[in-house]
């Protein structure tokens, strides 16, 4: 080529044209999830948010996560529309432990090459997940980097931010021994431990079940993180809660600890929640034991919640009308050699 050939940049490997019907197909999805506080929208190089004024003392709380390595059956499947579900749903369960509400997310989508179609469904279902929590899409950035990623993969990353009355918050130090554990139950793997289920799929082989609790496999290896923000927002309004766990990497034996006084541990009964098809084919396949089951997986259990036992049936009670899956799975007790034991 000649040095005086004009090289534009799509030439180079990003199309601005797409960026901006990507932007377009976006724009109606955000404005779905708008809610009390947002000032302007989408396209801004800022987005603006104002902190509801029913908050005396709001105290902010944030986090970021990603989807990990379901994204690579994303991409060797095609099923691009939950993901996105996965994404919102790892950074609002993350600040509603704490007791917050959250606010407002933000996304990040990076790619090779930019597939309208592909990014539209991916931010769809953000934006699916944002509309279920009750939280504003304020804002995102979509970058096409040539050489960075191969056609047709991608990779995501979100943050969200909440807010909690700073009398509210939820910090662990109010739990006591004989307090009550209630497990919510999990839709699925959710977004951890993907790296094994990929393993589990490879080793299999052609040897796959059809269906796995009542929907195909595929279907039941992507279903998306389950977002307990309304549910568990409603029992914190209603009951004294001293604390929540959200269930990701590290299981049941890495994350419960997370919340509790250094001198208490969970003492969890085996059994108290049903092992479903999915999480049993899991563990057969993995040839894995119940301890590494469940510092690997939710293993079913994708939020506990913590409340005195004379508060423990009420707050069940509540969570069942808001359509979660309650389970009473164990108490608080003096801390032994683990934090959490199972027995």
């Amino acid at each position: 080529m000649s040095t005086t050939t004009p090289i534009t940049y799509k030439d180079a490997g990003v199309d601005i044209d797409a960026g901006d019907a990507l932007v377009d197909r976006i724009k109606p999805l955000a404005r779905k999830t708008l809610r009390e506080g947002v000032l302007g929208g989408i396209g801004g190089f800022g987005a603006l948010f104002e902190v509801p004024k029913r908050y005396r003392e709001p105290v902010l709380v944030s986090g970021t996560d990603g989807v990990g390595t379901k994204l690579k059956l994303a991409f060797e499947w095609n099923m691009h529309d939950t993901v996105g579900i996965d994404l919102v749903a790892m950074s609002v369960n993350d600040v509603l432990v704490q007791g917050a509400e959250p606010l407002f997310f933000l996304d990040y989508f990076a790619c090779g090459k930019l597939h309208v179609d592909t990014a539209a469904a991916v931010v769809g279902g953000i934006a699916r997940g944002c509309e279920l929590s009750g939280c504003a899409l304020i804002g995102g950035e979509t970058a096409e980097m040539p050489g960075m990623y191969p056609d047709g993969e991608y990779d995501l990353a979100g943050f969200a931010v909440g807010v909690v009355e700073k009398s509210r918050i939820l910090d662990g130090t109010r739990i006591a021994e004989g307090d009550v554990l209630l497990g919510l139950a999990s839709s699925g793997v959710h977004s951890n431990g993907f790296s094994l289920v990929r393993k589990c799929i490879e080793r299999a082989g052609s040897q796959l079940p059809q269906t796995l609790d009542g929907k195909p496999f595929r279907e039941a290896i992507m279903a998306p993180t389950r977002l307990y923000v309304k549910s568990v927002l409603a029992a914190l309004a209603q009951h004294p809660v001293k604390g929540l766990a959200h269930i990701t990497g590290g299981g049941l034996l890495e994350n419960i600890p997370r919340i509790l006084p250094a001198h208490l541990g969970a003492h969890l009964q085996a059994g108290s929640w049903p092992q479903s098809e999915l999480f049993a084919w899991l563990q057969a396949t993995a040839g894995i034991d119940a301890q590494e089951m469940n510092r690997t997986f939710n293993n079913g259990i994708g939020m506990v919640v913590i409340v005195a036992a004379d508060e423990a049936e009420a707050t069940a009670q509540t969570l069942r009308a808001q359509g979660e899956t309650v389970y009473r799975i164990g108490a608080i007790g003096a801390r032994g050699a683990q934090a959490v034991q199972i027995a």
